[in-house]
């Protein structure tokens, strides 16, 4: 089974998180997209962050309905900052029978060459990159690289930021987060 691997703080998770991963799960090659909730991404604040398992429930409650889709704690027993390799080294040893690729956006495939040992996830791991909207450009070394598979998603330009920032500033936002998740996060007043 080839399961695409979908990293985040899903702080909280939303329709943009959703319909990029069942089109990745619905029209290429992978049998099911794990959202794998990242308790400390190296790269954000922790203060901003709701509680690990907070975070868990949201993408439970979202993926709840989608066979293909399916929550994964795995990062939570893992030394904190978690990173990327570490996670896929873990997920071999405990899964040999599983194929695992990772999903990301063109962004960070701009900066994919500062993570740790990128060299040995990408000759060891497919990329599945959807289309993002941002500056910078893509290092030549990623440019028709047999391990990258640049998908033809739709492009969503909405992010858990504005979505945590206009529940703040008391926005309707409803719209654009499943109902089940805009429910926990209104009976929880999270991020008011």
């Amino acid at each position: 089974m080839k399961i695409g691997l979908y990293f985040g703080t899903f702080n909280p998770i939303h329709v943009g998180h959703l319909t990029i991963a069942n089109h990745l799960v619905e029209h290429s090659d992978l049998d099911q997209v794990w959202f794998v909730v990242t308790p400390l991404s190296p790269f954000k604040k922790k203060s901003s962050l709701l509680d690990n398992h907070q975070r868990l429930e949201m993408v439970y409650r979202a993926t709840k309905d989608y066979t293909k889709l399916r929550p994964s704690d795995i990062e939570f027993g893992l030394k904190e900052p978690n990173y990327t390799i570490d996670t896929l080294t873990y997920l071999f040893e405990k899964f040999p029978e599983y194929e695992f690729a990772l999903i990301m956006g063109e962004d960070n495939l701009k900066s994919f060459h500062k993570w740790k040992n990128y060299e040995l996830i990408l000759e060891n791991h497919n990329l599945y990159v959807y289309p993002r909207i941002s500056d910078g450009k893509i290092d030549t070394q990623f440019n028709d690289h047999p391990k990258i598979i640049k998908v033809d998603a739709p492009i969503m330009e909405l992010s858990s930021t504005f979505i945590r920032k206009s529940i703040k500033a008391n926005k309707n936002i409803r719209p654009m987060l499943p109902e089940n998740v805009w429910e926990y996060l209104d009976e929880m007043n999270f991020y008011k």
